[in-house]
């Protein structure tokens, strides 16, 4: 795959105290992911992730509550051809509310049993979810 497919991304997994997962919905997209997004030129993948959880949830983080999970890789949800390099970063501190801004057309707290149902980018279903929650059957 050529390094013009990639699409290098950072994204945070935040559960809450339900162990409920938070995804998101991009506008005109039917895929449910974890919020995040393409990292600046000269941006860390720490910043990028604070950056766009502020700007599509309204949600500050403090850089010493992200827990770095390590560099994954799977095809792109929205963008077909393209691979995703995601730099994910765990959150597992209360948050306030959450609301869609930005691209973001709609927020989830989902469930283990939940998640099964949906639409899943495939980052989030083949490596996110099982290294969460063990794998969920759909």
């Amino acid at each position: 795959m050529s390094e013009t497919n990639v699409i290098r991304i950072a994204a945070a997994v935040i559960t809450d105290r339900q162990q409920r997962m938070l995804l998101v919905r991009k506008k005109n997209t039917r895929y449910f992911m974890q919020p995040g997004g393409k990292i600046e030129p000269q941006e860390s993948a720490q910043a990028a992730v604070i950056r766009e959880l502020q700007e599509e949830l309204g949600v500050s983080l403090k850089a010493s509550l992200l827990i770095p999970m390590g560099e994954f890789t799977d095809n792109a949800a929205n963008e077909p051809g393209y691979i995703v390099q995601a730099t994910l970063f765990r959150h597992e501190q209360p948050l306030s509310e959450v609301a869609a801004a930005a691209e973001i057309e709609e927020v989830r707290w989902v469930s283990r049993e939940e998640a099964s149902s949906l639409l899943l980018a495939p980052l989030t279903k083949n490596i996110i979810i099982p290294h969460v929650w063990g794998k969920v059957n759909g």
